[in-house]
């Protein structure tokens, strides 16, 4: 009886040592593929297709899985996606704000769910919330380039207008790079400010109104290309082609082919796919325990018909 204890004894501590290495793999398994959750401020303009490709391909050298949306200017319906974001319990939230106040509740929501949040190209202007880094154009140093082309431009002088969208961060500092940059030139006045709303047909209505209420106006800054091209097809409808000089921002393709014909004086240029990049090596670097810093700004250029390829 006492030796068929033993020997069961035996038989169990050999099954158990065989199992060991088993156990040891299990512990040792590679972890599973990190998920990033984008919320875009759109999919639509040639921007943020740059930009999300800079995302996208950073994503891919470091074995990330990206879910990328696109607030389409919606800030709820960016909201939701966040919200979606934090029940899928993604490792991380890339977002380029809808509106830079409004999205805070998402944010803060986040932040309470212990998922990191970054932004890229446009900041979130909200209280009480958490950003561990922010990736962007250098926007008041755009602003400026913007308006020492206009200042070239009129020689000093004259009536500026400026197409605005006061909802967005990264047209917040354009505005007040260029504002800043005009100072230095007293002859030249800026005598309105409206918003279009960063896209084409409200630019057109907007510069529309601009252009029957200042009838001496010399030059409109276009905080992005769709106002500068919406501002375009005003002047022209207003028989003043060529009257009235237009600075852009963005330099996207349909913006730079209207320099090279002269319609646009000047385009602000950004580096959006950089962004893009910059912004998931931040992730990477926050996840794997490194010290990211709190801003990374990507400088602009200028581009005008006398650099056009």
């Amino acid at each position: 009886m006492q030796k068929a204890i033993l020997c069961c004894l035996a038989l169990v501590l050999l099954s158990s040592c065989g199992k060991s290495p088993e156990n040891k793999k299990t512990e040792n398994a590679p972890a599973s593929k990190l998920t990033i959750g984008v919320s875009l401020l759109t999919r639509t303009h040639p921007f943020y297709q740059d930009l999300e490709a800079g995302l996208s391909e950073a994503a891919k050298e470091y074995g990330y899985e990206l879910l990328v949306n696109a607030g389409e200017f919606d800030v709820a319906k960016q909201k939701d996606q966040i919200q979606d974001f934090i029940v899928r319990k993604v490792n991380a939230i890339i977002v380029s704000p809808c509106d830079s106040k409004s999205i805070g509740t998402a944010i803060k929501a986040a932040n309470d769910a212990g998922i990191p949040v970054f932004t890229a190209d446009i900041a979130c202007l909200a209280e009480g919330v958490k950003i561990v880094c922010h990736v962007a154009s250098d926007n008041i140093a755009g602003g400026k380039l913007a308006a020492e082309a206009i200042v070239a431009a009129l020689g000093g002088t004259g009536q500026v207008a400026i197409i605005d969208h006061p909802e967005v961060e990264s047209v917040i500092q354009r505005v007040k790079g260029f504002e800043e940059g005009l100072a230095a030139a007293p002859g030249i006045q800026i005598v309105a400010k409206l918003s279009g709303h960063g896209v084409k047909d409200q630019a057109f209505r907007t510069a529309e109104d601009i252009l029957q209420a200042h009838p001496d106006l010399s030059a409109i800054f276009g905080i992005n290309d769709d106002s500068a091209l919406g501002a375009l097809a005003a002047v022209e409808k207003a028989g003043k082609a060529g009257k009235v000089i237009i600075i852009g921002f963005d330099a996207v393709p349909e913006a730079r082919e209207a320099i090279k014909a002269g319609k646009i004086y000047a385009d602000v240029i950004q580096k959006p796919y950089d962004i893009g990049h910059k912004t998931m090596e931040a992730v990477r670097t926050y996840i794997s325990g490194g010290t990211v810093e709190p801003v990374i700004l990507i400088p602009c250029g200028l581009f005008t018909k006398e650099n056009a390829i």
